[in-house]
This record gives structure tokens, C-alpha cells and sequence, in this order.
């Protein structure tokens, strides 16, 4: 933002101060002519007066060009460039989320044994992943489906990852789960189900942990970030955005993967950007492309499901790959030039 925009726009915030004020004291004036109408005893009616300015306000506003408006919006946002132009970089435990290096969340759907995360952690690891993804309480579309270990869950994650130092990332669903999921993880991961629970966007502004924050089922990007300005606007500026597909009409895949979003999203906001190639799919045969497609296109991170046993998986089965699949897809990734 340059000088000459920078002062104009601070000349329009003093202008828009002196129109409150004076629409405050003309309130004023408004409240004592009722009163000494009343006591004067003349009948209430419309006053023409007041009708008149209505009507002259509404068509200076409708005058005022829509980008203008638009524009003037956006810079009040706390996620937006305006607000802040240089990247927000997140450092957790030595990763860094939206610096100049990729990064890599991966694991399991969902927690199901020591032996199951240990297997995938290590190998993930060794594979130079340091943040590691599970479930522990799962938002699940049928009620008969598994709906995770809780904290049981959240406990084997946290040894897991301090025995072979992991950053770890898991779902909370409800402001109650918070002081509980602390103790345990590192990043708060907020779902596409949970992106427009205000409460619990409230409550995790209030915190000083990490958050990532999911894009909705059929959220717009609007709605996306004004989610995220929640979170910053409550006091927390730690947040990271993940496309993660949403609802069309198309069969073939799970969700439809919105790549527009990740450049409109990392124009618009300083916040990082991922996306989770594996919800955004459904399935394995078109991973490598679209974790190809996410970095061309500007995104700071992806996400995938790795399981040790995805045909026996609790959850997500179809999306989950396997070891040996997990090692084609990230040499893949790595020879592909893309990822740094």
C-alpha cells in the first residue's frame, strides 16, 4: 500500500468518525423535538424532513461504486493483505507452515491403536514428515459409523509423537473439547462441518494454539475467510486455510477440489495455505496430480491419509493409502520438481 492510499484511506476513517458523531447528535435533536412536541401536545406524525434525508443517504449510497465498497471491506478484515501484506508464517516445533518450504500433514483418518499410528508415524518420519495427522473424535455422517477413540485417542497420538518428535494435528468438534485437546496436540484442526460453528471459532480465538481451519462443504470462499476472521478477530492470528473439495454435483470423486481457491486465497489473505488432496478426491488413483495441481498453483502445504492397513480402516478406507503407496506417491511428489 503505498503513501498517497495509505493517507486517503485514513482521511475517509476520520470522515466516516465526523459522520457518527453527527449522526449521533442529530439523534439527539430528534429526541428532544418528540419531547417538546409532546409537551407542547402536538399529535406525532411522519416528518417529512426525516423521510427526505432517508431517501437522499440511499441514493448517495447506491452512487458509491460496488468495488469501492468491496474494497473498503476487505481492508478492515484481520486476514486480509490489506490489513497485513506479508505472509504470515506459523513455526511449530521447527516446521513452518507458509514459509518458503512445503509441508506435509499426513497420517491416519483416524486414530485406531499405539501399534497402527506408531507404524504410520514412523514411517512418515523417516520419510522427513514431521506433522502427523489423526482423528480421535470424528463428526461422522452416520451415527453408526466409528466416531473415534476421544481422548483415549488423543493420548496415544501425543506419546506416539513424543517418542519420535512429530508436530501434531487432530479435529476438536465443541468449545468443551478444547482445554482438554491442549494437553495433547498441537494444532487445533477446526472440520468442513464445524467451519461456521461460531462458538468454536470464538473459543479458539481466545487460545494461543495453532489452528487450521477447513473450507466448508459448500462454503464460498466469503465465507471461508470471514470463518478465519473469527478466529484472528477473538485474538488468535496463528491460523492456516485448507481446501479440502466441496459438494458439486459430479460423482466421479468425493468432493470437487476447488484449486481456484488456493491462488484467491493466498491473494486475498496473508494466512497459509493448504489443501487436503485426499477429502478433496476420495481416491488414490489421483493424488500424485492433484497435490501436483495444489503447488502449481501456489498452496504452501497438502494433506493426504496414510494407514498401515487402509482395507481394514475404521474410516476413509478408499482414500487411505498404504505404505508401499504412500512411498510411490511422495517419490512422485519429490521427483516432480514442485515440492521444496
Amino acid at each position: 500500500m503505498n503513501e498517497k492510499l495509505q493517507q486517503l484511506l485514513s482521511q475517509m476513517d476520520g470522515v466516516n468518525r465526523q459522520l457518527l458523531q453527527l449522526l449521533g447528535e442529530r439523534a439527539r435533536m430528534v429526541n428532544e423535538i418528540v419531547e417538546e412536541k409532546k409537551s407542547q401536545g402536538i399529535a406525532e406524525e411522519e416528518s417529512i424532513g426525516d423521510q427526505q434525508i432517508l431517501i437522499e443517504l440511499a441514493k448517495h449510497s447506491l452512487a458509491i461504486p460496488q468495488g469501492k465498497k468491496a474494497a473498503e471491506t476487505g481492508r478492515k478484515l484481520l486476514v486480509s493483505r490489506h490489513h497485513k501484506n506479508e505472509d504470515t508464517i506459523i513455526h511449530i516445533k521447527g516446521t513452518e507452515f507458509g514459509g518458503s518450504s512445503h509441508v506435509t500433514v499426513a497420517g491416519p483418518c483416524s486414530i485406531e491403536s499405539r501399534d497402527q499410528l506408531l507404524t504410520v508415524a514412523v514411517a512418515l518420519k523417516k520419510a522427513g514428515i514431521t506433522v502427523l495427522r489423526g482423528g480421535a473424535f470424528k463428526p461422522r455422517t452416520s451415527p453408526y459409523d466409528f466416531q473415534g477413540l476421544g481422548e483415549d485417542g488423543w493420548k496415544i497420538m501425543k506419546e506416539v509423537a513424543d517418542e519420535i518428535g512429530m508436530v501434531t494435528i487432530s479435529e476438536i468438534m465443541t468449545p468443551s473439547q478444547i482445554d482438554m485437546a491442549a494437553r495433547y496436540i498441537d494444532i487445533f484442526q477446526i472440520g468442513a462441518r464445524n467451519m461456521q460453528n461460531f462458538d468454536l471459532l470464538k473459543a479458539v480465538g481466545q487460545t494461543k494454539k495453532p489452528v487450521l481451519l477447513k473450507r466448508g462443504l459448500s462454503a464460498t470462499l466469503e465465507e471461508f475467510i470471514l470463518a478465519a476472521e473469527y478466529i484472528l478477530y477473538n485474538g488468535n492470528d496463528q491460523v492456516m486455510l485448507i481446501e479440502r473439495g466441496i459438494r458439486t454435483f459430479e460423482k466421479w470423486t468425493r468432493n470437487t477440489l476447488d484449486i481456484s481457491a488456493v491462488p484467491l486465497l493466498k491473494q486475498e489473505t496473508h494466512l497459509p495455505v493448504l489443501v487436503d488432496i485426499s477429502h478433496a478426491t476420495g481416491r488414490k488413483d489421483i493424488l500424485l496430480a492433484c497435490a501436483k495441481a495444489a503447488l502449481a498453483a501456489g498452496a504452501d502445504g497438502i494433506m493426504v491419509e496414510v494407514h498401515s492397513n487402509p482395507e481394514a480402516a475404521l474410516s476413509d478406507a478408499k482414500q487411505q493409502l498404504n505404505m508401499d503407496e504412500f512411498s510411490t506417491f511422495w517419490k512422485g511428489l519429490r521427483d516432480s520438481g514442485l515440492y521444496h
